[in-house]
């Protein structure tokens, strides 16, 4: 049983996520030791894959790259995520399960019940895909004998629900984007032909690679959709002074002698901010993306950057990059520490690199 402190493991976790220093200097690597990156359409900022590229391997990083990398199919999207293709591997005999439908329960159950209810649409879908190979989801028939049923906005879109619970069964992939909007093929035409990984062993293998590219986290943790925040038995049992509960960490981090932080700008739902309850555990950092509160009840700004420096967060930056206007303008930078000149210098030196790889100028609010 390891005993960190929290310095200790704040440092693990930064580690983990390519935010000491140096840089990372490979795109690729970088992608395959965070394992995924959220697909997130708004870009008050940039998108936020490329945002936390940035924050990463720093002015070097042009966006398209990482689209070359996914034209290639080096990367692909599975589920609102991109992650290194050679992982797809790892989630094949999961979408099995779901075809054969004899193990799921509970949701899993219910919306595998509504895919077979509407098992005439799930063919005619594979018909047109396979006939016109890479579609939008409006191009797409909607023959479905039971609608979709929801509170929210996804309430009777049959089609694009389907094609959700096709990607899971393993039917159907997503082959690229057209302004923005997914294509649809046959999932056969998209992954890459590796052997799928037995169930059992796809999932330690995901754990494993999950707590690499966190350093430090909870064994169990409650289910979260698309990518879990717990890690199972693998690594190393640790406890962290003041903090209840025990965690795993991954022995490769443990030898912090040579940490070296820098100071970061990180999007909404990078990794290292992205489990809130690890973050105010560990870091002692209260934070929320605000963007769907009322104005009036926003503390810190519609997409507020958190702000790494060293290994604490020590504030939120309110910015917005206006493209038309030619600008990145500041609103706002919220202090959660007294801040020092070296931290002020940081902190700055570092929005001008962001406004200078927006390729904007940066403007404050009184300008």
């Amino acid at each position: 049983m390891h005993q960190l402190s929290r310095t200790d493991a704040r440092r693990l976790a930064i580690r983990a996520q390519l935010l000491d220093s140096p840089r990372p200097t490979d795109l690729i690597d970088v992608v395959r030791r965070l394992t995924l990156l959220d697909i997130e359409p708004t870009a008050a900022v940039a998108p936020s894959a490329d945002l936390v590229l940035w924050s990463r391997l720093g002015g070097a990083y042009e966006p398209d790259e990482l689209q070359v990398l996914l034209e290639n199919r080096v990367l692909l999207e599975l589920r609102g995520v991109i992650r290194p293709s050679e992982d797809i591997a790892l989630y094949r005999a999961d979408m099995a399960e779901w075809k054969r439908g004899d193990k799921l329960t509970g949701w899993r159950k219910s919306r595998n019940d509504w895919v077979i209810a509407n098992d005439g649409c799930r063919r005619d879908i594979l018909r047109r895909l396979a006939a016109d190979g890479p579609s939008l989801t409006r191009d797409l028939p909607d023959s479905c004998v039971v609608p979709w049923q929801s509170t929210g906005w996804t309430n009777n879109r049959n089609v694009s629900q389907l094609l959700e619970l096709m990607v899971l069964r393993g039917e159907v992939a997503v082959a690229g984007r057209r302004g923005g909007q997914r294509l649809w093929d046959l999932a056969e035409r998209v992954y890459p032909d590796d052997v799928i990984v037995a169930a059992d062993e796809a999932r330690r293998t995901r754990d494993e690679l999950r707590l690499r590219s966190l350093g430090i986290a909870r064994a169990r943790r409650t289910e979260t959709p698309i990518e879990p925040m717990d890690v199972g038995e693998v690594g190393e049992p640790a406890v962290v002074e003041g903090v209840k509960g025990d965690w795993r960490v991954d022995p490769v981090y443990l030898d912090d002698a040579n940490f070296s932080g820098r100071t970061a700008l990180l999007p909404p739902i990078d990794r290292l901010v992205y489990d809130r309850t690890r973050l105010l555990e560990l870091f002692d950092f209260d934070y929320q993306l605000e963007m769907y509160k009322p104005v009036a009840k926003r503390r810190w700004g519609y997409y507020a950057l958190p702000i790494l420096h060293g290994d604490r967060f020590v504030g939120k930056l309110d910015a917005v990059a206006d493209r038309r206007a030619g600008v990145f303008r500041i609103t706002e930078i919220h202090r959660d520490v007294p801040f020092t000149k070296a931290i002020t210098a940081a902190i700055d030196q570092e929005i001008d690199e962001l406004a200078d790889w927006l390729h904007l100028e940066r403007m404050t609010l009184n300008d």
